[in-house]
């Protein structure tokens, strides 16, 4: 299930408003999309997949995470590097280390 959208990475490019199949975010115009209808996310990954800026987690599970959950901690998903971590399985991903996290 989507948990975090990075604002410090995100770019505002809405590409994942425009491929979440089942409309989960809303587009903010000169910010980061929201996410507006996590429960009906599908956890397809799509959104992480397509992100160019790795700025998306996508928990693995298919109901929201716990409150306090590292899951939903953008610290600590930047720091043990899983922000994009679906994009880095399927190849998507550029090195860890060209990725800008400050």
């Amino acid at each position: 299930m989507i948990e975090v959208i990075d604002p410090v990475r995100c770019t505002k490019c809405d590409i994942c408003v425009r491929v979440c199949p089942t409309n989960v975010f809303d587009a903010v115009p000169d910010g980061v999309p929201a996410i507006a209808r996590h429960s009906d996310c599908q956890t397809c990954f799509q959104c992480e997949a397509w992100c160019p800026a790795d700025a998306i987690f996508v928990a693995p599970s298919r109901t929201p995470a716990a409150p306090g959950s590292p899951e939903t901690d953008r610290d600590h998903l930047a720091e043990n590097d899983l922000l994009g971590l679906y994009r880095a399985r399927v190849s998507w991903r550029r090195s860890s280390a060209a990725v800008d996290t400050h």
